[in-house]
Formats: C-alpha cells, structure tokens, sequence
C-alpha cells in the first residue's frame, strides 16, 4: 500500500497461513473476523493511560490490563493519542506480557486518508516534441489543461471494511483519447491488523455478463504504520514510504478534477451536434 499503497502498486504479499478468514454470515463477532496468525490484542483504553503504560479492557469483557509502554513511546511505536474508550490494538513483548512494544489507536486510524497523484504523457516522445520549438505554446495548453491532480486514497470503516476514493467518471471513449494518464487506482474492500501491521485487501473492478460491477483478483498487502496523528498518516514497506492526509469531506476529494472531466464531455457532445 505504499507502493500500491505503494500498496498502491505493490507491497508484500502475505504468507498462506496469514490469508483472511472469510465470514460466512453477517453479525459475526469482532474477533472472527480478525487474520489468522494474528496476535494483536484488542481492546478499550481505560482509564490510567499515560505516557508510561496503557490501561486496556480486553474485548472478551475480562478485567483491565496495565501493560508498560515507556520503551514503545522511546522506539515511536506508539501511534495515535490514546482517549479514554478509543479502540486499541497492542502487540505484547514477547519476553513479558506486561510489556506492549507497539500501540495503535485503531479509531483514530479510522477514517479517510488521501494523497496527491499527478498523471504521465501518453505518449512521451510526442509530448517531448510538443514541449520543444515551435508547438511549445501547444505543448504548455495540454499541460495546463490535462496535468490536473488527483487524490487517491482509502477509507477504513467498521467491521473491517474499506472503500477506495479518488475515483473520477468520465466517459471511457474521452479516457482513451486523452494525452495524459493517471496511476491505476486499487479498489480496497477490507482493513485488517496483522501483529501491529497494516494489512489491506484490494482488487481490480471488473465488469460481469450481466453488466454489473465486482471487485476481482483480490490481494493483501502488508504495511508498516510509520506515523499516526490526527491529520497525517506515514506508512512504509521495504524501505519505502508513503504520506497522506485524512479528509473530512469526501465530496471535495477531486472536485477540480470531477469538473474538468465534466467540461471536457460537454465539450465533446457539443461538437458531434
């Protein structure tokens, strides 16, 4: 998810053993739909929580447990300000269980993330000529014209889910035609945790003989969580990383973008009348 999130093109692919479990029904409990393999314990923050030590009701309604924090905050494994009844996960220290080496404040996690994404020349050698000599003024109005930015991203709900954004409708015949193209966009339909990892499920929209659309070659890709604060989000795998920013109103998300495709379909019925 940081290369395709970067995920969004490529990060690891996960282990057989670590493949989702699939619930077969709905109003399954929080904890069938949880990864096999994963040891994230989950739960409330509670009262007590401070910089040295997490106060956590376990979500199977057991007495509150106190783990010891002071090295994960050290080691910047603790993401999210924790508040009294957010929704945690923690990873205990495998030498002591009194220890969590990392936190997440998974309700502060929640929410829609996006980030910025240029398109590319469709034809590279052309746009070189174009940008060169006598067509520079045509090259520069292209550029103007069709070098609008995008936002990409994801939104991760409850129950697991997730829903892609920076999608914009345009007829398919003016896609083709034009001279830019933007970065493939993931469909995402699931988040999960994975030992204090971010896991998310994606796949390609595809359309069916009964010209409905489905979400198909479904995949989950592993990512690290860098950084988490209340407007910024850093997420890394292999060595890379990538930064985005929540948005509160998922109407604004390529609104620059969404009327630019709008004008150029009006523009094109207008000159088939």
């Amino acid at each position: 998810m940081v290369a395709a999130l970067l995920l969004l093109a490529g990060c690891a692919e996960k282990s057989a053993e670590e493949k989702m479990t699939k619930p077969e029904s709905k109003g399954m409990r929080n904890a069938d739909l949880l990864l096999k393999g994963d040891s994230t314990v989950y739960g409330l923050a509670c009262e007590g929580c401070t910089d040295s030590v997490v106060v956590l009701l376990p979500g199977d309604d057991s007495d509150p447990i106190t783990f010891n924090i002071i090295e994960a905050h050290r080691n910047h494994k603790v993401h999210g300000k924790l508040k009294v009844g957010d929704w945690v996960g923690l990873v205990r220290n495998p030498e002591d269980s009194t220890v969590a080496d990392l936190v997440v404040n998974l309700d502060e996690l929640k929410g829609t993330w996006c980030y910025v994404v240029m398109p590319k020349w469709r034809n590279p050698e052309a746009a070189r000529m174009m940008t060169q000599g006598k067509d520079k003024a045509k090259g520069d109005s292209l550029r103007d014209e069709f070098f609008i930015p995008r936002e990409y991203g994801f939104s991760l709900k409850r129950q697991w889910t997730a829903q892609s954004v920076g999608y914009v409708r345009q007829a398919s015949g003016l896609e083709d035609e034009s001279p830019v193209v933007y970065p493939r966009l993931l469909y995402f339909t699931e988040w999960h945790m994975l030992n204090g990892k971010l896991v998310m499920t994606s796949g390609e929209m595809k359309k069916q003989a009964d010209g409905n659309m489905k979400v198909e070659n479904n995949r989950q890709d592993t990512c690290d969580i860098l950084f988490l604060g209340k407007d910024s989000l850093v997420l890394g795998s292999e060595g890379e990383f990538r930064s985005y920013y929540r948005r509160t109103g998922e109407d604004e998300i390529n609104k620059l973008a969404r009327q630019k495709a709008e004008e150029r379909l009006r523009k094109a019925i207008e000159e088939t009348r």
